[in-house]
């Protein structure tokens, strides 16, 4: 078997060739092209991308996305939200709470350490009139 030479590719690349397309009844050319293969392979590669490319965008930028299994809908996301701020709420509430039984276990209990205060304040005497 011959192996084929660099050069001798990119020559085959290169070749021109003729495409033509006739009239089965008159064999009247209607079009003619002027094509090599590399022309067919960067036409036929940007086409194959410019579709993924806009299939993508649709998928990503339009609601289509939601039809696809497991991707979940804007409701169940909005609801999710709703649901954590609600749980966050109510997680911050319980701490506060707890915070507030618990100090009041320790005042009745008696474990509280109690802070007096030292300052001594100086009353105007009043006067007592006979």
């Amino acid at each position: 078997m011959a192996k084929l030479d660099a050069g001798s590719t990119l020559k085959r690349l290169r070749n021109r060739y003729r495409l033509v397309v006739m009239n089965d009844d008159t064999y009247e050319e209607v079009v003619t092209f002027k094509l090599s293969r590399f022309s067919v392979y960067v036409a036929l590669s940007s086409i194959f991308v410019l579709l993924v490319g806009l299939t993508v965008a649709l998928i990503v930028f339009t609601p289509v996305k939601y039809y696809i299994p497991g991707y979940g809908s804007a409701k169940i996301d909005r609801e999710y939200r709703q649901l954590k701020y609600a749980y966050d709420s109510l997680d911050k509430a319980t701490m506060l709470q707890s915070q507030y039984i618990n100090s009041l276990q320790r005042v009745f209990s008696g474990n509280a350490p109690v802070n007096l205060d030292t300052t001594s304040i100086q009353l105007p005497r009043e006067e007592v009139n006979d």
